[in-house]
Order: structure tokens, then C-alpha cells, then sequence
């Protein structure tokens, strides 16, 4: 263990010790008690929750039992203590037996919980205790209320102290729109003035000079969005000002959502995986959001678009060390679509950081993309809980083209310079007339060097049948809706098998096209098509 690890489990451990402490339980415990005024529309809050469309029954759960339960463990007890579950509770349901079991919660869990108070657990928690208020609140005595009053505000003081120590910006955001909710709802000036001004400060820090998430995170663009749509929403509801600064966000982001809101297409780009976003697109609709986007670039991905294909790749240069725990190593990584259909993909993201795949997912293997000597482009070390970059890259010489039956893009980057001597150049070209992508990866040596081996891998989702020609030069690719040919001037062509990440935290097995060989001391140009069988 290092000094600098010493010191922070030291302080780890002291805070641990205070939070549990009278002191720090009577300095949360000062509050100025107030009856619910605003209650949120349940619609709003649908793009935050999924809806069964089969409502339990509050009666057919175990309300004596329900927090005795010592077999529930890891993400079910969570849940279970988020109270998210009250979404899915019938409005018909006895009030009584809801609010019996939060009155017993409340007695378990009076003072801080190491686990129950966590930050993302209690934020859930109070949006969902004051969105569901019908059942959570109203025809109650005024004992209960008492009690729910008292308990939404203190763990509210409690989030308020805690919220800025989190190295989370997606708890800091989740917990800043609690504070918010609780803010209106009980029309506490202080509550919605702190929740406002930390949501201002969120904007400030975690976006770039285009609006678009410095983790260069597709799939946190789309957290982003619905919590931001969210809070104007309520605002809006609730006859309060919306600040300026919401609107400006929400228009700059609503711009890079757009470019990736078709529910068929999932980009498995920086720690996305399959998303279905066809609610909260009906969502936006709802509530009048429309969002227009005619550039070729958004967030460092080129995206190309025809009526029938799109081309995406990643020519964006790798985060801040602070932002990259989602971070993936796959630079000049491509997807392409053909009608809705993947032909190539990358091979999408582990989330579970505490799980080995999530590091595999993260190498430049697991992309459609050139590895030199079995090292990824980028590297990664454990930074508490994350891994997050040690080395990350740049990107040079950019050039996209879109004409109507020609599309270009092309980059290079400089992941393999400093350890290898090697630059990776990629250029994608796309005749649409033909159904043809022609590509070259250029590998540009600086310095002389003994040759290393090389691999280009195109990921193929599950399902996809490939088929090596019996002269080992041609691989026919089947998907779902069309037939496609393979080939390259490169000598070793073959089929792997690999995994895929696609869907959150779940892995399959899938296949990819490799090719493989030996560097030189100068640029090496390999070639690669694919093209549509008439």
C-alpha cells in the first residue's frame, strides 16, 4: 500500500466512523417540517422508469416480512430499497399496506445505512417515494406524514453533505434531481436553489466546447438527456423558472442524440451497448422535443447516412484520465449498417467493473479496428473501483467526405508511437452505387525496428454466418437481410471466434474476420473490401 492509499483509507475510515456518529445524525436530523404541495405527474417521470404493463398488487407482496428478508443480496437489495419497484404497484392498491411497509422501512433505517443510504439508492428513493405519492403519502395520518416529512429531509440533508465527495457524475446528477423533486415538492427554496446551482455545475464540467459529454459516452449523451428533459419538465409542471443554461444543454444535446435515436441501430462505441430507445423518443415527442442534425460529425464519430447504410467510426482523440472509467481503446474502430443490419460491429462493453470482461472489452481486440503486437492502442490501471487510461492517444490528419455516391473517412493515430515507433492510418471508402467499402489501413513506421506481428479484426454480431471460398482468399458473410463478400491483398485471411458485449453485462459468442501479419521498416499498406453480393 502505498502513502497516498494509506491516507485515503485512513480518511475513509474516519469519515465512516462520523457518519455513524449522534453528531453527525443530529446535525441532518435539523429540519423544517413542511407538508407535500407539488406532486409530480407520474408521465413525466416515463422516461426515467420502465413500465410493467402487468401492475402488481401491493397486497401480493410480504409487507411483515419484506424487510426481514436475508436471502435478497447485490442488485436485488438494491432495488428493493430504492423503492423503484412502486412504479410498477397498481394506483388501486391499499395505501395502508404501502405505507405500512415505507413506515417500517423508516423505523429500520431512521439513521445513516452505510448501504441503504448510498448515494444512487437513496436518490431513487426519494424520487420515487414523492412521484408515487398517491400511494406513498396522501390519505394518511398525520403521524405518518410526520414521519415521511422527517425522513425525505434528512436523507436529503444527508445527500446534500455527501453529493460533491462522489467521483460518480451519474450519482451526482440522479442526486441532484432528488434534491431538486424535493425542492419543489415541498416548496423549500434552499433544497431547489442548491439542487439548481449543482446541476449548473454538472453542465460546466462535464462537457465539452460542443456540448457533448467529455467521456465521450453515447450511451451517458443519452442519460444526460433524459434526466435534463426531466428536470425542465418538472419545472415546467410546477410554474417554476427554467434557467437558461437548461435550455441551451438540452438543445446542444438534443442535436447529438438525434444522429443516434433510431431504436434498430446501437453504436457499441465507449462503453455503449444495445439500447432500446424507442420510449423515450416517444417520449420527447410527448412532450414536443424535436431535434435536427446535419453534421458529419458529433462527440469524435464520423457518421455517414444514405436511405440504406450508415458508416460510423471513431476518429475522436481518447478522453481525460478522469473521465474515461467507460472509456474503450478501439480509435478508428467501424460500424456499418446496411438497411437497419449490422455487417460490421465492435464487440460492445462490459459494465460490470468488477468483472474480468469488462478490462477484455476494453482492449482494441474487441474492436474492428488494427492491434500491433497483442497491445492495445491504449492502456489502463485499476483507479480505485474503474479502470480508467494511463496512456491514451491522439488524432490527426482528419478528412470526411460525403458526397452523394461517395463517402471518405479517413484518420490517423498515435496509440502505438511512443511504445512501438508506429503510427495507424485508416482511410473507409464508400461507393453507393456499387454497395462497395474499400479500405486501407496504413501502418507508418518511425523508426527501425525489428517487425511485429499485426491483426485487423471485423466483429460480426451473433448470428452473423461467415464462410471461407476454398482458395483461403474470400470470406461470403450472410446476414439477415443481404449477402456480402470479403476479401484483402493481405496473404492470411481467417475466421475467429470471439465474444460479444452487445447487451448490458450479459456476453456471447460471435465471429470476426482477421487478418494477420508482419510489419516492415517502412508504411505497410493493407487493403480490404467489402461488397454487396447482387
Amino acid at each position: 500500500m502505498t502513502i497516498n492509499e494509506f491516507f485515503y483509507s485512513s480518511k475513509n475510515q474516519i469519515r465512516k466512523l462520523y457518519l455513524k456518529s449522534n453528531l453527525y445524525n443530529n446535525k441532518i436530523s435539523k429540519i423544517e417540517i413542511k407538508n407535500i404541495s407539488y406532486r409530480p405527474s407520474l408521465s413525466i417521470l416515463s422516461c426515467l422508469v420502465k413500465y410493467d404493463k402487468k401492475k402488481i398488487k401491493i397486497e401480493e407482496l410480504n409487507k411483515e416480512n419484506i424487510w426481514e428478508n436475508e436471502l435478497l443480496s447485490g442488485n436485488n437489495l438494491k432495488k428493493l430499497n430504492n423503492f423503484y419497484w412502486l412504479f410498477s404497484i397498481d394506483l388501486k392498491s391499499s395505501t395502508n399496506i404501502t405505507q405500512s411497509i415505507i413506515e417500517k422501512w423508516i423505523e429500520k433505517n431512521e439513521n445513516y445505512n452505510a448501504f441503504t443510504w448510498q448515494l444512487d439508492i437513496l436518490s431513487k428513493r426519494i424520487i420515487s417515494w414523492i412521484s408515487n405519492s398517491k400511494l406513498t403519502y396522501d390519505k394518511s395520518d398525520e403521524k405518518y406524514k410526520k414521519k415521511f416529512n422527517f425522513s425525505i429531509n434528512k436523507q436529503i440533508n444527508h445527500l446534500i453533505n455527501e453529493i460533491n465527495k462522489s467521483q460518480s457524475v451519474d450519482d451526482k446528477l440522479l442526486g441532484c434531481t432528488a434534491i431538486i423533486i424535493t425542492g419543489l415538492s415541498y416548496e423549500n427554496e434552499k433544497f431547489l436553489n442548491y439542487g439548481l446551482e449543482l446541476l449548473r455545475k454538472i453542465i460546466i464540467n462535464s462537457f465539452d466546447e460542443e456540448y457533448f459529454p467529455k467521456t465521450r459516452s453515447i450511451r451517458q449523451l443519452n442519460f444526460y438527456l433524459k434526466y435534463f428533459v426531466l428536470v425542465r419538465e418538472l419545472l415546467k409542471e410546477s410554474f417554476n423558472n427554467i434557467p437558461e443554461y437548461l435550455d441551451e444543454i438540452i438543445f446542444y444535446l438534443g442535436k447529438s442524440y438525434v444522429i443516434f435515436s433510431k431504436p434498430e441501430q446501437s453504436f457499441l462505441f465507449n462503453g455503449n451497448h444495445q439500447n432500446d430507445r424507442k420510449e423515450f423518443n416517444k417520449y420527447l415527442s410527448l412532450y414536443k422535443y424535436k431535434f435536427e442534425n446535419l453534421n458529419n460529425e458529433v462527440g469524435g464519430y464520423a457518421i455517414l447516412k444514405n436511405k440504406n447504410c450508415i458508416l460510423a467510426m471513431d476518429v475522436g482523440n481518447s478522453p481525460q484520465k478522469r473521465f474515461s472509467h467507460n472509456y474503450q481503446s478501439g480509435a478508428l474502430s467501424f460500424e456499418f449498417f446496411y438497411k437497419d443490419k449490422k455487417l460490421v460491429s465492435n464487440s460492445g462493453y462490459f459494465q460490470d467493473y468488477k468483472n474480468k470482461l469488462n478490462l477484455i472489452s476494453k482492449s482494441t481486440a474487441a474492436h474492428s479496428t488494427l492491434i500491433i503486437d497483442n497491445h492495445s492502442s491504449c492502456s489502463f490501471r485499476n483507479s480505485r473501483s474503474y479502470k480508467t487510461l494511463e496512456n491514451g492517444l491522439k488524432i490527426s490528419d482528419k478528412n470526411i467526405v460525403n458526397e452523394k455516391n461517395y463517402w471518405l473517412i479517413k484518420a490517423c493515430h498515435n496509440g502505438y508511437l511512443k511504445k512501438l515507433g508506429i503510427l495507424h492510418e485508416r482511410s473507409l471508402e464508400y461507393f453507393s452505387e456499387k454497395n462497395k467499402l474499400i479500405g486501407t489501413d496504413k501502418i507508418i513506421s518511425k523508426n527501425k525496428s525489428e517487425s511485429k506481428k499485426y491483426d485487423i479484426r471485423f466483429h460480426m454480431e451473433p448470428g452473423v454466418k461467415l464462410t471461407k471460398t476454398l482458395d483461403n482468399k474470400t470470406i461470403l458473410i450472410e446476414i439477415e437481410n443481404s449477402g456480402w463478400r470479403f476479401s484483402s491483398n493481405c496473404e492470411n485471411i481467417n475466421i475467429e471466434s470471439g465474444i460479444y458485449f452487445g447487451n448490458k453485462n450479459l456476453s456471447s459468442e460471435n465471429q470476426n474476420i482477421c487478418l494477420s501479419g508482419k510489419t516492415k521498416d517502412i508504411s505497410l499498406d493493407i487493403k480490404w473490401v467489402f461488397e454487396k453480393i447482387q
